[in-house]
């Protein structure tokens, strides 16, 4: 018997990177009375992750749910950044409807554009919220005007045009249908999903289905499958068949042992749970994204959305360095791969293989910023590795090679327009259209290969003078565009091992830019700096200046050395070539030559 469950709304919050989506959830969550009066919050509530919190994006899509009034909304809050769209592709098969957040300034971005067409690809309602209408600058009509403007063009059904539209601000908590009405809560977005969000319609007689979207992990009750209740009803300690529609054949029968619902920003434990509820489950080893929890007698499973292929691979090796073992705790090969496949485990977008070297590991993103998280993680938890350039993978098909393509959006101000053109052009870039935005800036928008991109945006904040905002998303495989000229500079090399000096320094800086300071523990074949002529030079920057008994007026002031500069792990990854690597420690980057030895290197060219 089917019927509507009217007690239950199943909703996701889509937006590009930084247009207020954790900020709003923490608005809703604290005016739904989720928590008592005098207990203390923090900001961004839902960026429970470290690196979340420091950078201000979402990098894992998480559940909360929140009462109004006698129905429950189970929100989920998806990550912005296209890296790991991977994420939002799945959530949405949990929800029934969506709320698509736009910047009241910024107006629809790459991203805005990449999750709502995998919203209109489910058929899923949309409501919009022009967000940020406090900001000096916010232009909520226009925007208003541009977002139908993007239903038309993402081919979005009729209904599409008249989805409601909120205009909210996250930061003060307040949502109106009314431009000229200020309010002072959210009540006009709560009601707004109750009456356009549909219920579930549900059949809670029938066999259960329940399809995993999201994977979590905890080392006491291992892997803890989320996902929305199909149909049927789920209880615990009851018998179960995981099946997966790619592999009908492979059945695995498991034992559910405990339920969860979310409430909050807890998990509550319960006996039972019907179809329409998003729920964990643990007791499900095994299990993987995509699978279907059915009954034992009905191993029914459910299609799964296909997740977005890699485009980016990078090597993770043993550290061999002559500093190898000083810094970390886990440092082995095994440890490394343990790891790593670990991470699998939860991150379906991340492909870990074997190579041909027992110490090396070939790991394939989707971007690289999905690989530097990943890095930064292991760093903080004490591993110690070494990491290559990131390389881009390429398709062939009837013998054609194909390379990942990147629809690139630039805001930026009339002066910076030709360098950007300039720049983007010799890294195969394609103008697509350019148009004047509001304030002074303008919106070109490129078609780049993703290779072009590796190393570009650091380049891109100096040549804008760091007033210029970029913004990229997986736009397909394209055709191979040749090749590209990547860094022009050349690396400065320590000559010997040792701790670097002011001396040697100073001597050092007439060749190029520094990377360290005095103090400075360095080996032989270590990177320390760049230099602009474009070759690799050797130099000795751990030399002493020889105590004599001669003294001259002038000669003897003090050294002055040019600030270092600092590389970020994205600048780093961003600087090296093919030949080097990044040494990752707990507690430093340190670029290396792969071969050490100079003698050996100037062999390996010839």
């Amino acid at each position: 018997m089917e019927i509507i469950r009217d007690d239950l709304r199943n909703i996701a919050i889509i937006a590009h990177v930084d247009h207020g989506k954790t900020t709003l959830v923490d608005s809703m969550l604290k005016q739904s009375g989720i928590f008592r009066k005098n207990q203390i919050i923090a900001e961004r509530i839902m960026d429970s992750h470290d690196i979340e919190r420091e950078r201000g994006i979402t990098i894992l899509a998480k559940n909360t749910a929140i009462y109004y009034g006698n129905v429950k909304i189970n929100i989920v809050d998806t990550p912005g950044h296209a890296d790991f769209g991977g994420e939002v592709e799945r959530v949405l098969k949990m929800v029934d409807g969506v709320l698509l957040l736009v910047d009241a300034f910024e107006g629809p971005m790459p991203q805005t554009k990449f999750v709502l067409k995998k919203a209109l690809e489910l058929n899923l309602p949309t409501i919009v919220c022009i967000n940020k209408i406090d900001r000096p600058e916010a232009r909520p009509e226009e925007v208003l005007d541009e977002v139908l403007d993007l239903f038309i063009e993402l081919g979005g059904d009729e209904k599409y045009l008249e989805s409601p539209f909120v205009f909210t601000s996250s930061k003060e908590g307040t949502a109106t249908l009314d431009l000229n009405v200020k309010k002072d809560n959210l009540e006009d977005l709560f009601q707004t999903i109750i009456k356009y969000i549909p219920a579930p319609n549900v059949n809670i007689d029938e066999p259960l289905q329940l399809l995993i979207s999201t994977i979590d992990y905890n080392d006491y009750v291992g892997r803890i499958g989320i996902g929305k209740i199909e149909r049927g009803k789920i209880k615990t300690n009851q018998e179960a068949i995981i099946v997966n529609e790619n592999k009908k054949d492979e059945i695995k029968r498991v034992k559910i042992t405990n339920i969860y619902e979310f409430e909050g920003l807890n998990r509550k434990e319960v006996k039972e749970s019907k179809a329409g509820s998003i729920i964990a489950v643990t007791g499900v080893e095994g299990i993987h994204i995509g699978d279907t929890i059915c009954d034992v007698d009905a191993p029914e499973p459910l299609p799964f959305v296909k997740i977005s292929e890699p485009t980016i691979a990078m090597t993770f090796s043993v550290n061999d360095s002559p500093f190898a073992g000083k810094e970390g705790k886990y440092m082995t090969s095994r440890q490394l791969r343990n790891r790593l496949f670990k991470e699998m485990q939860t991150d379906v977008s991340l492909k870990v293989e074997e190579t041909s070297s027992t110490d090396a590991f070939k790991v394939s993103g989707r971007g690289e910023l999905h690989l530097s998280v990943l890095i930064e993680n292991m760093r903080r938890e004490g591993y110690e590795f070494q990491v290559s350039k990131p390389e881009v993978l390429y398709k062939y098909e009837n013998g054609k090679r194909l390379e990942p393509m990147e629809m690139v959006t630039v805001d930026v101000a009339e002066s910076y327009i030709g360098i950007v053109i300039e720049k983007l052009g010799m890294r195969k870039g394609e103008l697509i259209s350019m148009s004047e935005s509001n304030g002074g800036y303008h919106r070109l928008i490129f078609s780049v290969p993703a290779r072009g991109l590796i190393g570009y945006r650091g380049e891109f904040m100096t040549d804008t003078k760091g007033n210029g905002i970029l913004n990229s998303v997986f736009d397909g495989y394209g055709a191979y565009k040749g090749d590209i000229v990547t860094r022009k500079e050349g690396s400065l090399i320590a000559y010997e091992t040792g701790e670097a000096t002011a001396y040697g320094l100073y001597s050092a800086q007439d060749r190029g830019e520094l990377f360290i300071t005095p103090g400075t523990k360095v080996y032989k074949g270590m990177v320390i700096g760049s230099n602009p002529k474009g070759m690799d030079i050797e130099i000795n920057v751990c030399k002493k200046k020889h105590q004599t008994n001669i003294r001259a007026a002038g000669s003897d002031e003090a050294l002055r050395l040019a600030p270092p500069r600092q590389l970020s792990l994205e600048e780093a990854l961003e600087f090296i070539e093919d030949d080097e690597l990044i040494e990752v420690t707990p507690t430093s980057f340190r670029i290396r030559k792969k071969i050490l030895d100079s003698n050996k290197r100037h062999k390996s060219k010839k």
